[in-house]
């Protein structure tokens, strides 16, 4: 009698749990229904500038010594009349790249164009710091921003400025495209994330009225749409979030243009995509805690507020993924020795959820890819591998989420860049790891535990009768789980091995 207490207890915990996650599920449906009724009404520039007002580029950059000079030249490449374009090196490393930046600043100055090199003693504030000194002394009516590894296309300011003839547009936003995309499953797994994000997330909010975020890069702003909003601040890790609520507070208009692209890096390691993803939800609980409140409270409209809700909020799914996590091995095997959990609208409800949770997924990635032109097969393809790296990457987001809705603070940690070496083979790339090493592993050993204890759950159906008749429809997503957590633990462990290496056999060559 006790033990079926339990395991009626196991069961609804699970079923809860996996009832919360599901909601968010359910939202990502309806920004899918959202994305299919406006994907045709492309926004439309208010007018062209006669006069082509003047431009600041900013370039923020930490210790990017591969990527500098590549940025430097890019921006220096960018149509737009010289004498209306200034451009801004803000660097606040403390390597070699100080030396690099510098030295190309002074070939692109000597060669004619309008660029200065800002270097800052500290990192108070990290990016946003830069970015609100080098705002200070700009001299442009816009701002681009761009990352030191991205690669800005020659017409992209064109192809934004005009849609500032609405005085009311406080930013515009470009669409993120991928260097290195094919380079291995775990840089096609980040890109098809981002393409929904991007393609699905982006376009719906923005073309309903409902707020969206500036991306940090790729994007120009109108410099009196940062002062209105209060300038860049940096009390949160996604100081380009954080902005962007605050502007559209204000009563700031957004416009995204998905087909107005920049290409950059991805991650190629499973090390600094932690670090990457961890920066970003932490970020995004801090700024959830710092203006949920105010939107909530103000005076924008309903759905606009649920919305926000539910951007500002997402990253508790990663801690209700870890929590599903551990209740779904007693949840299994409270099938096995409680007959009562296996009544008919139990089962009803767990199908219910199961279409809602793993069919969002599907739905969301598969016709981002189709409104690529990718083919809606490519997203489907790699549906397991994306539920695999989300899964796996849950406990590392859930540490994150945790910390940022608890108020703590912490340091911007970079993603590092590879430049030129991701496009070379063998292990090149790696060697340019040096420097870049999370200070523990404990992430990765718990994510390994997670496994462990999943596989153990796994194994225990095996000693029960009629186990495979009674939880046969919650099996895949068992593997999906143990997968999850193995692949992310041993690509954490084999990339510190395989860098060491490299780093090894550089100094001995």
């Amino acid at each position: 009698m006790e033990t079926e207490v339990l395991a009626q207890w196991a069961s609804w915990a699970y079923l809860t749990v996996l009832t919360l996650i599901c909601i968010y599920g359910a939202h990502r449906y309806f920004l899918v229904l959202l994305f299919y009724r406006v994907r045709n009404r492309a926004p439309a520039p208010a007018g062209r500038f006669t006069d082509l007002p003047p431009v600041t580029v900013q370039l923020p950059m930490y210790n990017e010594k591969f990527v500098a000079e590549r940025i430097i030249a890019n921006a220096c490449a960018i149509d737009y009349p010289r004498d209306r374009l200034q451009i801004q090196v803000l660097d606040d490393s403390t390597d070699e790249t100080r030396e690099i930046a510098a030295a190309a600043v002074e070939r692109m100055r000597a060669a004619g164009h309008n660029i200065e090199y800002l270097h800052r003693t500290d990192r108070t504030g990290y990016k946003a710091g830069a970015l609100e000194a080098g705002t200070r002394v700009a001299s442009g009516e816009f701002i681009a921003i761009f990352d030191a590894d991205f690669v800005p296309p020659p017409t992209i300011l064109r192809d934004t400025i005009d849609y500032f003839t609405d005085p009311r547009v406080g930013m515009v936003q470009s669409r993120w495209e991928h260097l290195n995309r094919d380079m291995s499953l775990l840089t096609r797994a980040q890109a098809i994330l981002l393409d929904g994000h991007f393609m699905i997330e982006h376009t719906a909010r923005n073309r309903t009225g409902r707020f969206m975020s500036f991306n940090g890069t790729a994007g120009v702003w109108r410099k009196a749409a940062i002062a209105d909003a209060g300038g860049w601040q940096h009390d949160t890790l996604t100081e380009d979030l954080d902005l962007s609520y605050r502007a559209q507070l204000r009563g700031w208009k957004f416009v995204f243009l998905p087909a107005v692209t920049a290409p950059a890096e991805l991650p190629p390691e499973m090390n600094a995509f932690k670090a990457q993803q961890h920066r970003w939800t932490k970020g995004g609980a801090q700024t959830c805690l710092k203006l949920l409140p105010r939107v909530l409270a103000s005076r924008a409209s309903l759905p606009v507020k649920i919305e926000a809700f539910f951007h500002l909020t997402s990253g508790v799914v990663y801690v209700l993924v870890v929590l599903l996590s551990l209740l779904l091995g007693p949840a299994l095997l409270a099938k096995l020795v409680a007959p009562t959990t296996q009544s008919s609208w139990v089962k009803a409800f767990e199908l219910v959820l199961f279409i809602v949770g793993f069919g969002s997924t599907v739905a969301f990635y598969m016709l981002s890819q189709r409104a690529l032109l990718r083919g809606w097969w490519y997203g489907l393809a790699h549906v397991p591998a994306l539920m695999a790296v989300g899964i796996g990457i849950a406990f590392n987001n859930a540490v994150a989420a945790i910390d940022g809705f608890f108020g703590r603070t912490g340091e911007f940690v970079r993603t590092p860049k590879f430049g030129d070496a991701i496009g070379q083979r063998g292990q090149t790339w790696r060697k340019r790891l040096h420097g870049f090493r999370p200070k523990s592993n404990w992430k990765a050993w718990m994510e390994l535990g997670l496994g462990l204890y999943l596989l153990g759950c796994g194994v225990a159906l095996f000693f029960f009768e009629q186990w495979y008749e009674r939880v046969s429809m919650a099996l895949p997503f068992l593997l999906i789980f143990i997968v999850g957590y193995f692949y992310v633990a041993f690509q954490t462990f084999a990339t510190q091995w395989l860098t060491d290496r490299a780093l090894r056999s550089g100094a001995a060559a």
